[in-house]
């Protein structure tokens, strides 16, 4: 039986979706299959060149050069305990509200998803702080997993997020709009996740008490010290790093060495800084950038073969056939979107199959930039959604007195504020465009 090159571009789709369900590594699945495919499709020779090419072309991005950057200031941002003063501040001073213990987790989601992108040390943090404080004071186990969960993968779309670094190339969309796009976004998820949590409590007082008062401070200052201690240096951090970047002065890759230059600094003024911290920061950024980086230039080889074999003009001339509005082609690749990151962490979504479908959305005047955002509010939305919800297991793993069917039906809680928060942002797209074009025009 004979194969069209188009043809063996859908087999090598198949193919990939296979292997990373079943659990083969996602990087050297791609490179794996982008030779045999390759091959197979237009010969070996013209495969290998392509390998080449691509390989070296996606490692010479410089944004890309504020991956390790972004990752190691959220390291050496938690070395320095910022956030555990921080939540021990607000839940203080906010001591005698219900719910009070709720708004600081959110809070310091906020700050801390500014720190650093990653969802997996955000969960786990808010959880290491916010948990034995919860169950004492007599919190409800499933809001609170809930929004500890929701919180932690605020990180993903709050800037500077990786993400937003590794999808800018990938859209040819400049990353600065990309952060500018994602702040309001962020705010308004945040604030809903604030809206539900406390509009609960003043339903329902028992869902979240007032803390106990021998956890209550007499002195009052104490707690602005620790309060101006926890939130004024890493704000001006995270204000120049990222205000240097939506301004112009500075590139994404300058800004993220400003942000991680301060990071030391301010482990430094905190007397938290120790070599071997130092260390362990720069080994588990080494790690982390190393596996973005590494599945970044995978990707760009399959996605480079796969556009070779001419499956994705094809993929475009089917869906514009269909003569469906633009509109309801965003919906359906939301929607698949949504599905695969149920299995899948984002990086392989973001590098593999947005390319596929961004020439469809281009060819029906899609604005890319809203498109963009919708993509990282519907993955951060996947991060909730059981049963595969890695944050489930990172909640878990630093709260085990917690059961898993609870930290579910929490977080599904929160999973429906996300769709809402999404369909705003469909519905209104000013949301994510109105700031970029403020600062930058057109």
């Amino acid at each position: 039986m004979e194969f069209t090159n188009e043809i063996i571009g859908l087999l090598m789709i198949g193919a990939m979706l296979f292997a990373i369900f079943v659990g083969f590594p996602i990087s050297f699945t791609l490179v794996f299959l982008g030779v045999v495919f390759g091959a197979w499709g237009f010969g070996i020779k013209l495969t290998v060149t392509l390998m080449q090419f691509q390989f070296y072309g996606s490692q010479m991005e410089q944004t890309l050069a504020a991956v390790p950057l972004f990752v190691f200031m959220g390291f050496m941002m938690e070395k320095a305990g910022l956030m555990e003063r921080l939540f021990a501040a607000i839940q203080m001073m906010l001591a005698r509200m219900r719910g009070s213990l709720y708004l600081a987790v959110l809070f310091v989601s906020v700050i801390f998803g500014a720190a650093t992108g990653i969802v997996g040390a955000s969960v786990t943090i808010l959880g290491i702080m916010a948990a034995t404080t919860m169950n004492r004071s007599g919190y409800d186990v499933r809001l609170a997993a809930g929004t500890i969960t929701a919180g932690g993968t605020l990180g993903i779309l709050i800037p500077p997020s990786i993400m937003l670094v590794v999808m800018g190339p990938v859209l040819e969309i400049p990353v600065t709009d990309l952060f500018a796009a994602a702040i309001m976004p962020g705010i308004l998820m945040a604030g809903l996740y604030v809206i539900y949590t406390l509009g609960r409590c003043w339903i329902n007082p028992a869902l979240g008490p007032p803390l106990p008062e021998d956890m209550i401070p007499e002195d009052r200052s104490l707690i602005w010290k620790e309060l101006f201690a926890g939130l004024v240096p890493p704000t001006i951090l995270i204000a120049f790093a990222l205000g240097s970047i939506l301004s112009g002065w500075a590139t994404p890759t300058e800004g993220a060495g400003m942000g991680a230059f301060g990071s030391v600094l301010l482990s430094m003024g905190y007397r938290k800084f120790t070599i071997s911290g130092l260390y362990d920061a720069l080994i588990k950024t080494l790690e982390i950038s190393v596996l973005i980086l590494f599945l970044v230039a995978a990707s760009n080889f399959f996605g480079a073969v796969f556009s070779r074999l001419g499956t994705p003009t094809m993929i475009t001339e089917l869906l514009l056939a269909m003569d469906l509005s633009a509109s309801m082609v965003v919906i359906l690749i939301l929607a698949m979107v949504f599905i695969l990151g149920w299995p899948l962490e984002w990086v392989p979504i973001v590098l593999i199959i947005l390319p596929i479908l961004a020439p469809v959305l281009i060819e029906l005047n899609v604005d890319m930039l809203w498109f963009a955002i919708l993509v990282a509010v519907c993955l951060q939305t996947a991060w909730l959604s059981p049963p595969v919800a890695l944050s489930a297991y990172f909640l878990k793993g630093v709260v085990p007195s917690w059961d898993l069917k609870d930290i579910y039906l929490g977080m599904m809680q929160f999973m429906v504020i996300q769709i809402i928060g999404l369909s705003l942002v469909f519905i209104f797209p000013a949301i994510a465009t109105w700031l970029p074009r403020w600062i930058y025009g057109g």
